[in-house]
């Protein structure tokens, strides 16, 4: 397939890139052009060559992407978001232009030929919540982030139904809208929990956390980048009125969910036991004390996707790559 990847040097952006370039895809690769990052594809075009295309467009210019690409494309994968971190979650200009930015890019995936559209939401779309979450759930966010995401979902139905006469006849695209719970991995932001406690506790540190009595569930990257694919190439209408709203959580199992303290103190059980951790010093983030309680029933049935890395093995092997570190 002709794939087209905005975000491609973020996090799940450049190993889903990388994924889809082993299988044989061609990658339109969108990256800012004043991305601090841009480096990252550089291994990429040094292993892959002409399959893999930078495409240097701000995100508000995508609608016109056609004018760079000339061939048909068969999927479109929507990382390109700014604002992602904690600080930015609540600045409501910064994501609500998010929101306009990705309709850019809805109108540039059917511009191309797109059949699927791809779009890498947010457990954010959820809101405070303490039961289970699944996606026929009335969403009730309340950081900015969440807002965005949630506001660009209602938008798009809106534009596809604007375009085909929707819910009467099929959107003129395959529109599957994830919402990715919490990921860890190879590559994560060097600010995130996992992160952090790796680090500092593998150098004896000490680790002031909030009161980690949340429900917590977490996801490796690289099942996130299999759960991901499998809803790209899935056959069939997987996405908005074929399975009626289009809508995928993307976690781990219901059994992996826990409370983060659980979480952390095994963190610091497979780092050896060095350094220490209070309880009680942080407040929570952006969203407030959150809960984790993802269902992802609705993507096992449509794709037949099962986590293969459990929390303990993913941890330890990104231990091991630190030690060689240190």
């Amino acid at each position: 397939m002709n794939l087209v990847i905005t975000g491609a040097t973020s996090f799940l952006g450049r190993s889903t890139t990388e994924y889809c370039l082993k299988r044989g895809h061609r990658v339109y690769a969108v990256v800012r052009p004043d991305s601090s990052n841009s480096g990252r594809i550089q291994g990429l075009l040094e292993a892959f060559g002409s399959q893999i295309v930078p495409v240097y467009m701000k995100l508000e210019d995508l609608d016109r992407i056609g004018d760079r690409i000339e061939e048909t494309c068969h999927g479109w994968i929507h990382f390109g978001w700014d604002g992602a971190g904690s600080s930015n979650r609540t600045q409501q200009d910064i994501q609500q232009k998010n929101v306009g930015d990705s309709m850019c890019a809805l109108r540039g995936a059917l511009s191309l030929g797109c059949s699927r559209f791809l779009f890498s939401g947010s457990q954010a779309e959820y809101g405070i919540r303490d039961t289970l979450m699944s996606e026929a759930d009335i969403c009730r966010p309340v950081s900015e982030y969440g807002k965005a995401k949630a506001e660009f979902y209602r938008q798009a139905c809106e534009y596809l139904a604007g375009q085909s006469g929707f819910p009467q006849t099929e959107p003129p695209i395959d529109y599957v809208h994830t919402r990715i719970f919490s990921v860890y991995g190879p590559g994560d932001h060097p600010w995130s929990l996992v992160e952090t406690c790796r680090k500092t506790f593998l150098a004896g540190g000490l680790m002031e956390l909030g009161e980690c009595t949340q429900q917590w569930n977490f996801l490796h990257r690289d099942d996130c980048i299999r759960a991901l694919y499998k809803l790209l190439e899935t056959p069939g209408r997987i996405g908005l009125k074929g399975t009626e709203n289009g809508i995928y959580n993307i976690a781990a199992a219901e059994e992996e969910t826990r409370p983060l303290r659980e979480y952390v103190e095994e963190m610091y059980r497979l780092c050896g036991e060095r350094g220490s951790c209070l309880y009680g010093k942080r407040p929570p983030n952006a969203e407030g004390q959150i809960n984790l309680i993802p269902s992802i029933k609705k993507l096992q049935a449509t794709t037949g996707f099962a986590p293969e890395i459990s929390f303990q093995e993913g941890f330890e092997a990104l231990c091991r790559e630190e030690e060689k570190r240190l």
